[in-house]
């Protein structure tokens, strides 16, 4: 049986991020690609488009070391979703929380994000 299409790029989504590799993400992503942090923190909001969510990508990665461990990605025509960990160290202080990421899909391009933290006042914290 082969992986339906969505898995297969939410996979190289993945793996794009965890090599830095900004060019294989940026095929990837929709040019309206809407990218949702929640939580009561500095990066709280929504991020609309590429360049946006690439600021974004860039502030996590260079201030906190940021990367995502993938335990499972599940996909369909229109929606993904990954169970992962997320690992950052920022100001000295070091967090791993659990996550759910939900994503929406459309013509193998990741359209819309969301990221559901285990314990949203870690993420807080770190980014207070």
């Amino acid at each position: 049986m082969t992986d339906h299409p969505n898995l297969v790029a939410a996979r190289a989504g993945y793996e794009a991020f965890a090599s830095g590799d900004m060019a294989a993400l940026g095929e990837l992503l929709a040019d309206d690609v809407i990218w949702h942090v929640g939580g009561d923190n500095e990066l709280t909001g929504d991020y609309l488009g590429k360049q946006s969510v690439f600021r974004l990508f860039g502030r996590l990665v260079e201030e906190a070391g940021f990367r995502t461990e993938v335990h499972d990605i599940l996909a369909n025509d229109s929606h993904g979703v990954a169970l992962v960990t997320t690992h950052a160290t920022r100001d000295g202080e070091t967090i791993s929380d659990r996550a759910v990421q939900v994503f929406h899909m459309s013509d193998g391009k990741l359209t819309e994000f969301w990221m559901f933290p285990e314990n949203v006042r870690v993420i807080d914290q770190i980014w207070a």
